[in-house]
């Protein structure tokens, strides 16, 4: 979302040359995952990143994501081409899915992600249209993102039954100021064996140290505004909350000899599921190789538990009142004591950095 100067009103400004340069970093680092959506920056960011695996010759390096859903033409709203342009359905789908490929300039996605659940299209229509693009070519995985977790089960559960392609891949908002992921998502994606594409991990660039903040404020530059809706201005300043987990990501990463509070945000997220695969963004090289510095990072159960200390989370019904699930707790259940002890099987734990 950050390639691309169109929203650079509350994106922060990028040109061409410094898109190209910060994607040339991030391959030349060993990144081959690229997310998009088909209305990111008002189309600028697919048809840059369509350029740039041109003028490369990467494409097949690549692990190429994007999304539909959103409406991608309502800044040509005096044009007429909004109405078909958003939304779930089968039109929907065959516009954006139809210029993506152009704007790309390539013959298949590897990922696409049904963008957030519309409330007024079908799950069938959206499974068996799906699958549609896959049989067809166009599309080798699906993903879904900004979508109750009851929804996602419903989907892969019809898919399943009626040998249509399943979702493998949920993005969503997930950091450790907002732990909804764990409530119901997380068990939902180890259930059906998918992963985990989360965004905001980084606290939506809020997630800085003191020390951070007053070089900031020297250099004259300002926080995202970017609230919790697109397109909707949020504080330029930290939040208390921010001010407080910034705080105790920074004391985390004094522990491991690092300054860089957010690549503690992303081990934290990395620590706690088998395949999660966080959405950075971000628009300068520097930020790139600080962020990289979470995958040398193991944080211990004491360091995780203290950071889940700092804003509560509370889990609610049925889970405050039954439990969490035993396999990864490796409790047993306390309503299942009073008939004797149980040796649980713990889940799939993520692989720790060698």
């Amino acid at each position: 979302m950050s390639i691309g100067s169109a929203w650079s009103s509350f994106m922060g400004s990028m040109n061409k040359e410094q898109a190209f340069e910060l994607l040339d970093a991030y391959f030349q680092k060993g990144g081959n995952f690229i997310d998009t959506a088909s209305n990111y920056q008002d189309e600028e960011s697919e048809r840059w990143l369509g350029e740039w695996i041109a003028a490369r010759g990467n494409r097949d390096q690549i692990v190429l994501a994007t999304k539909f859903t959103n409406d991608y033409k309502s800044y040509e709203r005096g044009k007429g081409k909004v109405v078909n342009s958003c939304g779930n359905h089968k039109r929907s789908l065959h516009m954006s899915l139809r210029d993506s490929l152009v704007k790309l300039q390539t013959d298949y996605i590897d990922i696409l992600y049904l963008h957030w659940w519309d409330w007024t299209t079908s799950i069938e229509e959206v499974m068996d249209a799906l699958h549609l693009v896959v049989q067809q070519g166009k599309v080798l995985y699906l993903g879904i993102s900004d979508s109750p977790a009851w929804v996602v089960s419903a989907a892969n559960t019809y898919a399943r039954a009626h040998g249509k392609t399943p979702f493998s891949i949920y993005q969503g908002r997930w950091n450790v100021m907002h732990r909804d992921f764990e409530r119901d998502i997380i068990p939902m994606a180890r259930h059906f064996g998918m992963a985990l594409a989360p965004f905001h991990v980084l606290g939506q660039g809020k997630f800085q140290s003191a020390k951070d903040i007053e070089a900031r404020e020297k250099r004259g530059e300002s926080l995202r505004v970017l609230g919790d809706s697109l397109r909707v201005a949020g504080g330029a300043e930290q939040s208390k909350q921010e001010i407080e987990i910034s705080a105790a990501l920074a004391k985390v990463a004094e522990e491991h000899s690092i300054e860089s509070v957010t690549a503690i945000a992303l081990a934290y997220v990395m620590t706690k599921y088998p395949y999660v695969y966080p959405i950075i963004g971000g628009r300068k090289v520097n930020h790139l190789e600080d962020n990289i510095q979470s995958l040398k990072i193991s944080l211990t159960d004491k360091q995780i538990e203290y950071l889940e200390s700092i804003i509560p989370f509370d889990v609610g019904f049925p889970y405050n009142y039954i439990g969490s699930d035993s396999r990864e707790t490796g409790k047993c259940p306390v309503p299942m004591t009073s008939a004797g002890h149980l040796a649980i099987v713990r889940n799939a734990q993520p692989i720790q950095p060698a």
